[in-house]
């Protein structure tokens, strides 16, 4: 089958969401479920307007830093994610994700790119369900990753939406080694 097909030699990587933890024990699960042999950390941080929920922010993340060695990968799931860059790599965010739905025109979201990587962190780029894989192509030479959500963002124990393979299938195609991550129900 086409899905069989190696388009990569890129290892599987897991990133447990600590959201999905006890969040009284940040630190004491975040050295679990490294020690479990997670590769890095899922940091979801929402804005209650991007997304109806809201977690937690900077802070938080600087103080977990302080326990922690591990990759933090801070999913931004607010409505202007420019304004969190400069809190974020203080607070050492190692991948800077936010999503191309934000209300800006691709100008923007690449002037937004380029920042986050000149402030010293690693970026990528989130779509939604309903969000055309398209949308990010014109920022792909930019980008160290790729986030497709595999459920609606903002709240957890939902089903993993199956029909959104195809967009991994096709940011594979286009970008062979480029990570690509999945978000959602797994």
């Amino acid at each position: 089958s086409k899905m069989a097909k190696s388009f990569h030699n890129a290892p599987a990587l897991i990133g447990p969401s600590l959201l999905a933890s006890d969040l009284s024990d940040l630190s004491g699960e975040s050295k679990r479920v490294m020690d479990a042999g997670a590769d890095f950390l899922h940091l979801d941080v929402m804005d209650g307007h991007f997304v109806p929920n809201l977690t937690f922010g900077a802070p938080v993340i600087s103080c977990l830093r302080k326990h922690s060695t591990a990759t933090f990968d801070v999913h931004l799931m607010v409505s202007n994610p420019a304004q969190w860059v400069d809190d974020m790599a203080a607070a050492g965010t190692d991948i800077f994700t936010f999503h191309v739905e934000i209300g800006a025109d691709d100008d923007e979201r690449m002037a937004l790119v380029r920042k986050v990587k000149s402030s010293g962190m690693k970026v990528g780029l989130a779509i939604k369900p309903n969000t055309p894989v398209e949308s990010v192509y014109p920022f792909l030479s930019e980008l160290d990753q790729v986030l497709v959500m595999t459920v609606e963002p903002g709240f957890g124990g939902q089903k993993f939406m199956h029909n959104m393979m195809p967009k991994v299938l096709a940011l594979r195609e286009r970008c062979p080694e480029m990570n690509i991550e999945v978000d959602g129900g797994l």
